[in-house]
């Protein structure tokens, strides 16, 4: 997909006159704090020290991605819309980029991660959201949310893939956390998808471009979403 979004990200970019001048999109890995603020639950990733948001900005713009390699990057926009995508850090400063354009331009909305009690508001809202869209679906989630996970338990019948080695095994409001090589067990299972946007990054997302309903939750995929008409979730985002 990464290839596809780059010919759009270029000729966007050329369509509004951007390609030729010496733009500068700064990311930078946030704070746990500056991130997500300092909501009451500790067990988020962010929180807890796993990973990172990177952070662009551009023309006032801001736009967030979701990285497990993080670090600071500057570089003209030209630059950036041509890098080679071989890495979560190269994929985390072209998404977050991405992300920051688009807003200026208005054609994404919600490019930066919710805070405080927001999250925790946020997994309510999708519990009713999936409820009056899908009725009582099996739902296979990708990437374990905290707080998405305990809204949801309760209510549907619920499989969860992670890639963090800490949470694989355990038991988390009642749903245990599977390793992904579950994944496409659980898709064959599922009546829908709920896909972490950090999959954009990590370059998983392919195999959930699937036949089912597919819901990405989170302000990582907010551009890559509007340019390939993806079904996404994230009522809090800014």
């Amino acid at each position: 997909m990464h290839d596809i979004i780059r010919e759009k990200f270029i000729r966007l970019i050329k369509e509004h006159g951007l390609e030729g001048e010496e733009v500068t999109v700064k990311a930078a890995a946030l704070s746990p704090e500056q991130a997500i603020g300092n909501p009451e639950d500790k067990d988020y990733p962010l929180v807890k020290g796993d990973e990172r948001l990177m952070q662009a900005e551009f023309r006032g713009s801001k736009g967030h991605a979701f990285t497990d390699r993080y670090g600071n990057f500057s570089g003209r926009l030209a630059d950036i819309a041509e890098m080679d995508l071989n890495n979560n850090f190269r994929r985390a400063i072209f998404i977050s980029s991405l992300n920051a354009v688009m807003n200026h331009l208005g054609l994404a909305e919600r490019t930066v991660h919710c805070k405080d009690k927001q999250p925790r508001e946020c997994a309510t809202e999708l519990a009713s959201y999936i409820k009056e869209n899908y009725g009582q679906p099996k739902i296979a989630m990708v990437g374990f949310q905290p707080r998405m996970v305990e809204a949801l338990a309760p209510h549907f019948e619920l499989r969860v893939t992670d890639m963090d080695k800490v949470n694989i095994g355990q038991e988390k409001f009642g749903v245990k956390i599977d390793d992904p090589a579950r994944t496409k067990e659980n898709l064959e299972w599922c009546d829908i998808a709920l896909v972490t946007g950090t999959t954009i990054v990590n370059d998983t997302i392919d195999q959930f471009l699937i036949a089912k309903p597919v819901i990405f939750y989170g302000a990582t995929i907010a551009g890559a979403a509007e340019l390939q008409g993806l079904n996404r979730f994230c009522p809090f985002g800014s």
